[in-house]
C-alpha cells in the first residue's frame, strides 16, 4: 500500500510532466507548478530536492509512457514487416498521441535541455538510443528470418529510420501541419515495402 507521501509525489510528477514538456526546463516557472498542482512551493519541494530533480522525474515519467507504447507496438503479432508497419502507423498519429504529454518529450526536452540542463539532455539522448535499439532488434530479427534485407547493419538503418521519424515530428510540431507526419510515413512505408522487404 502506498503512503500519502508516495501518492503526493506521484501526483506531482503526473501533473507537472506535461508542463515541463511543453514549456521546457527554463520556461517552467514555480507559478506554473503551484497553479497546476494546487500545492505550495514548500509542498512541492518537500518531495523533490530541487527543480532539476523534479524536471528529470517528469521527463522519466513521459519517457516511460512513450517507451512502453513503443514496446506494445513493436510487440504486435507477426514478423518484422508487421512490426515496422505498426510503428509507422503509430507515427502517423504521433502528434495526437503526445498531445496530453505536451508534445513529443524527446524533441521538446532534447532540444530545450541542450544548453541548460546536462542531466535532462543526457536522459533524452539515452531515450533516443533505447528507441533506436528497439527498432534495430526488430530489423535484426527480420534479417534472421530472411523476411527483410538491409544494405547496412540493422542499428545503422534504425538510426536513419528514427532520424526521419523525428524529423517529421519536428517539422509537424514547428509548422502545426500534420501533413509532415502523414506524407513522411507514406514515403517510409513505400521505402520499407520496396527496399528492405525480401
Amino acid at each position: 500500500m502506498t503512503t500519502k507521501a508516495e501518492r503526493t509525489t506521484k501526483y506531482i510528477i503526473e501533473t507537472v510532466a506535461p508542463i515541463f514538456n511543453k514549456h521546457g526546463y527554463v520556461g517552467t516557472s514555480m507559478s506554473h507548478l503551484t497553479d497546476a498542482t494546487g500545492l505550495t512551493k514548500g509542498a512541492i519541494y518537500g518531495n523533490f530536492e530541487n527543480k532539476e530533480a523534479l524536471a528529470l522525474a517528469a521527463f522519466e515519467y513521459n519517457r516511460t509512457i512513450l517507451l512502453n507504447k513503443i514496446d506494445e507496438i513493436l510487440g504486435v503479432n507477426g514478423g518484422a514487416m508487421d512490426k515496422i508497419g505498426a510503428l509507422l502507423s503509430f507515427y502517423r498519429q504521433y502528434d495526437v498521441y503526445t498531445l496530453e504529454m505536451g508534445g513529443c518529450p524527446i524533441l521538446n526536452i532534447g532540444v530545450d535541455a541542450q544548453n541548460n540542463n546536462t542531466l535532462l539532455a543526457a536522459a533524452a539522448k539515452e531515450t533516443i538510443k533505447d528507441l533506436e535499439g528497439k527498432i534495430a532488434l526488430v530489423l535484426e530479427n527480420g534479417i534472421n528470418t530472411q523476411e527483410i534485407k538491409l544494405p547496412v547493419p540493422p542499428l545503422q538503418f534504425a538510426k536513419q529510420l528514427y532520424t526521419i521519424l523525428q524529423g517529421a515530428v519536428a517539422m509537424g510540431t514547428m509548422t502545426r501541419d500534420r501533413k509532415y507526419l502523414m506524407n513522411t510515413m507514406a514515403y517510409l512505408q513505400h521505402l520499407v515495402n520496396n527496399e528492405i522487404k525480401s
